[in-house]
């Protein structure tokens, strides 16, 4: 059992309140850890450090945010085994994923950020006429409050806070409360690495210290991963001095699966990449609404089937052994939500191909993990998109295959949604891939693979899927500026 403290000015604090939070291991369904339960003064505290710190580090040469952004991504490197364990323990996210997968994307996009601080802030010359002098400058909006949610709170610090530095704002993190531990530890780890002040990291729940950040004057700009109904939040919160917002939302994505695609990548990438993950499905581009054409839909959902019984029957488990695929649900509360739609699925008419056992009905002789909240992988067959279960994100293993006959059915079916955050398609046409990535209405539509996200791509939603990307760009603003001769 650790408490853990937040960083603010670069140093650890106690804060004000003295309160704190349990982490639930979810795998076990037993406290591991303690949290800050933060107040508005703390929140306070935070900002009046970053606004202090911000012109220093706004006046300091590219080079040399650079130069630590590198360094950050040196310090996560080195202490990637306990960044990762620390991972696994608060959400759940097996330690497979977290070890070789997240970690050594973290350690890119901290690099990438440093190479796009030396170039990614240029303005350029504009021809204006002969006796004028036109250009613009890309400058740093100041203090950036970024909100970061429980599915993947390391990663969602990092694209926040990288981006933000290399552009020369100052950055304040809050992590979900309800995984919180190993970015308050990334904070501690980093507080060397910058300038007091530069980066903090505060902890506490959206009532306590969220409002009070986001609708804090000093904040110039607020980026949230999180749910629509965090967002609404934030927006009814910066409505008395707008600024400027970034809304990473949820989704409900399809995957679309045609006739001449090649099944055996499909039903693998659906089994292990879209939906049926290290972190059980918590994932905002989860491919959860699989459209299949109707010519094969018994032959695509025969191979889920099998592919998700062997991911059920050998590969859920102890979410610190490596030999673990997929891990439990990261919340009491998010375990519920999930049982309550495959509880409701059936009601609407949809016919439970594979799954629907949890908790401790999945390890009946494991004590020590039957109080997780484990969720079985499972698989449902609709006729309409229009059940619930087809429309609303539901957040976990829990996906709907639904038919289609032609290209233009499968399009409307696929625009079907108020979500726009990602979208598959499978299939040996090149024509067909160009036409779908033209009419589908998402963010990011990926053609033959799925979830191919990285420092190299914007990543950004329509619809009610948010819209702006954590890049470089969207932390800085253009200037205009003529001179005339």
């Amino acid at each position: 059992m650790k408490d853990y403290q937040n960083l603010i000015g670069g140093c650890l604090q106690p804060h004000a309140s003295d309160e704190f939070l349990d982490s639930i291991d979810p795998s076990t369904g037993l406290v591991w850890a303690r949290v800050p339960k933060s107040t508005e003064e703390d929140a306070n505290k935070a900002v009046d450090a970053a606004k202090r710190a911000f012109a220093g580090w706004k006046t300091a040469l590219p080079a040399e945010r650079a130069a630590r952004l590198r360094q950050a991504a040196s310090i996560i490197s080195a202490n990637g085994a306990e960044l990762a364990a620390l991972e696994t323990k608060g959400n759940g996210w097996v330690i497979r994923e977290t070890t070789y997968g997240m970690i050594p994307v973290l350690v890119k996009l901290w690099e990438d950020a440093a190479s796009e601080a030396t170039v990614g802030g240029r303005g350029q010359t504009v021809p204006t006429g002969p006796s004028s002098f036109s250009y613009t400058l890309r400058e740093p909006y100041g203090v950036i409050a970024g909100i970061a949610p429980w599915n993947a709170p390391l990663f969602t610090f990092s694209i926040k806070a990288a981006y933000a530095l290399a552009a020369g704002n100052t950055v304040i993190i809050k992590p979900s409360e309800m995984a919180a531990a190993s970015s308050l530890r990334l904070a501690e780890l980093l507080a060397d690495a910058f300038p007091p002040g530069v980066l903090n990291v505060i902890c506490g729940t959206g009532p306590d210290i969220g409002t009070a950040l986001v609708s804090h004057p000093d904040v110039a700009k607020v980026s949230l991963t999180g749910s629509g109904g965090t967002a609404s939040a934030i927006a009814q919160a910066t409505a008395g001095k707008p600024k400027p917002l970034i809304l990473e939302l949820g989704g409900k994505s399809a995957n679309i699966v045609f006739e001449d695609a090649d099944l055996d990548r499909a039903t693998e990438s659906m089994a292990t990449a879209s939906i049926f993950t290290g972190n059980a499905g918590q994932i905002c581009v989860g491919g959860s609404r699989i459209l299949v054409q109707r010519k094969v839909f018994d032959d695509v959902a025969d191979r889920l089937r099998k592919r998700m019984q062997d991911l059920a029957l050998h590969r859920l488990g102890h979410t610190l052994d490596p030999r673990t695929t997929m891990g439990p649900i990261a919340t009491k509360a998010q375990f519920d939500k999930v049982r309550s739609y495959i509880d409701l699925a059936p009601t609407e008419g949809a016919t439970l191909l594979f799954g629907g056992r949890s908790g401790a009905e999945l390890f009946p002789g494991s004590p020590d993990l039957s109080g997780g909240y484990w969720v079985e992988p499972t698989l449902f067959a609709a006729d309409s998109n229009r059940l619930r279960v087809c429309q609303e994100e539901i957040f976990g293993p829990v996906a709907v295959m639904i038919p289609f006959d032609t290209e233009e059915e499968a399009v409307r079916l696929a625009n079907d949604t108020e979500f726009g955050l990602a979208a598959g398609v499978w299939t040996s046409c090149l024509s067909r891939a160009h036409r779908m990535t033209a009419l589908l209405e998402a963010g990011n539509v990926w053609v033959n693979t799925y979830a191919r996200v990285g420092s190299d791509l914007p990543f950004g939603g329509v619809k009610n899927s948010g819209f702006g990307t954590d890049s470089i760009g969207e932390y800085s603003r253009e200037k205009s500026c003529v001179i005339e001769l």
